[in-house]
């Protein structure tokens, strides 16, 4: 927003935050970014939602389990399999 026009003041506004914020933020972006990517090992969380898809748990069996909303469950499986492709396209 800020490269199309927009002013520090106007972007705090929009995304409720302070314009020191703002400038904060933006300054981080200026940060040049080193070394490799480092890969993301699935969490404990995701490596037993993918065990219980692939025994052929439903996501709302999963969710009722884990106390928590089908769409979370969904969210965690999407991230799992998201962290699985980058692993397996990193080493190609």
């Amino acid at each position: 927003m800020h490269e199309a026009g927009v002013t520090t003041e106007e972007i705090a506004t929009r995304i409720n935050r302070t314009s020191e914020f703002v400038e904060r933020l933006m300054g981080w972006t200026e940060i040049p970014r080193s070394g490799e990517r480092t890969e993301r090992a699935l969490t404990p969380k995701e490596r037993r939602v993918l065990d219980m898809r692939a025994d052929g748990e439903s996501h709302a069996e999963i969710a009722t389990k884990f106390k928590k909303t089908e769409r979370y469950i969904r969210q965690v499986e999407g991230l799992a399999h998201f962290k699985e492709s980058q692993r397996l396209l990193s080493r190609a």
